[in-house]
């Protein structure tokens, strides 16, 4: 079933032959995150992708005093890992952690990149989604600086319609870049209450 959603997933991005498949479907291994465990942690050096198949993840990182900031939250479906490591082969520097209970789909990230090569249909499709990580990326940075918590909380709400009933609030107000206080008189105010 998770090797399913991953070809679907891929498929949605272009159509992916059944060669293509057939070649990258081996390669990954069906694993399982419980709530608090790290798909990659600060500091290691990535060598695998990851696909969510089920749960919650988010993406954080600490500055020199130890407080921890949400970069990113990662809902199923979707893929997980250390890109910027897998790349340039320098220590990770973003933890992402299991929210809830995951089920992860791995691949060792040279054989898959091998594929490239010779399955243009999967080369493609990983430029696809490295685009829409990098729009993602410029979207969160201008919103950030432009758009008010409020406005922040409610896009957050809308991009994330389910998270807020499944994580602690804490992690909400990190990700908007707000005080757990702030947050609880920014959702008091847009219910009306």
């Amino acid at each position: 079933m998770p090797h399913d959603k991953l070809h679907r997933f891929l498929d949605n991005l272009t159509p992916i032959a059944p060669a293509t498949w057939d070649r990258v479907q081996p390669l990954f291994t069906e694993g399982r995150l419980g709530k608090g465990e790290h798909f990659i942690r600060e500091g290691q050096l990535a060598r695998e992708i990851g696909f969510l198949a089920e749960g919650v993840m988010r993406a954080y990182y600490r500055n020199a005093a130890g407080q921890e900031y949400n970069k990113h939250f990662f809902t199923a479906p979707c893929f997980i890992g250390g890109y910027a490591s897998l790349i340039t082969g320098a220590p990770n520097m973003i933890q992402q952690e299991a929210l809830t209970d995951c089920t992860v789909l791995s691949a060792p990230y040279g054989p898959f990149r091998q594929l490239f090569a010779h399955c243009p249909d999967l080369e493609r499709a990983a430029r696809i989604l490295a685009e829409g990580f990098f729009v993602a990326k410029e979207q969160r940075e201008i919103e950030i600086v432009q758009l008010d918590a409020e406005a922040r909380y409610r896009l957050f709400r809308e991009r994330f319609p389910a998270l807020e009933a499944l994580v602690p609030q804490y992690h909400i107000a990190s990700y908007l870049g707000v005080s757990p206080t702030q947050l609880s008189r920014i959702r008091r105010k847009s219910s009306g209450r």
